[in-house]
């Protein structure tokens, strides 16, 4: 179940041209319900596509204890527990946790400063035993893009982006998620137009 879902790699952004380690916010006309008023964190952007995880849409059903008996992650029960995701469409029996960058292991990506992508069940073990990054959150499924779609997407209104940060990608209300990225780009959601492309 955990192990890396996409070959996009995130350090292929050389000159900072992609958008990895940033928020795309949904707009309000967007045909996709699958994202309606979904914000996604970027972890991959290149050339080659791109791969990100929806970071306000809780997983229904499903709790962290179950995930770890499913894994048979000791000890149990867990010491500490974490936020459950539903990160994307694409590939729903893979998980991923994004957390800070205080921790890693072999395999783990970075996305930007202080935030990082780790898909490997050590995470998991580490957190059930009480230690692990100080935030962090565990998405089932990813969402994921062919070379060159997220930028007609991008073109066609369906998405606005905003820099990464944890306040937004680990705590608070998810859903205050939506609000709280428009608010960032000083955007008020009641003047957005609901005309958007498909996504």
């Amino acid at each position: 179940m955990f192990s890396m879902a996409s070959s996009i790699d995130p350090s292929a952004d050389k000159d900072g041209t992609y958008l990895t380690g940033h928020l795309l916010i949904a707009m309000p006309g967007m045909q996709d319900p699958r994202f309606d008023h979904s914000v996604v964190c970027l972890c991959a952007h290149s050339a080659d596509g791109a791969m990100g995880l929806v970071v306000n849409r809780p997983l229904p059903g499903m709790v962290f204890d179950d995930l770890l008996r499913q894994l048979e992650v000791a000890p149990m029960p867990p010491q500490r527990r974490i936020r459950m995701l539903e990160g994307g469409p694409v590939e729903t029996g893979r998980g991923f946790v994004l957390h800070s960058d205080d921790w890693s292991t072999d395999g783990s990506l970075p996305v930007m400063k202080g935030l990082t992508l780790t898909a490997s069940v050590d995470i998991l073990k580490a957190i059930a035993g009480g230690g692990g990054p100080r935030d962090c959150v565990l998405a089932l499924g990813y969402a994921g893009w062919a070379p060159g779609q997220l930028e007609d997407e991008i073109q066609r209104n369906a998405w606005l982006n905003v820099q990464a940060d944890a306040s937004l990608v680990f705590h608070g209300d998810t859903s205050h998620t939506w609000g709280a990225a428009l608010a960032k780009l000083r955007v008020d959601p009641a003047l957005l137009s609901g005309t958007a492309g498909h996504a």
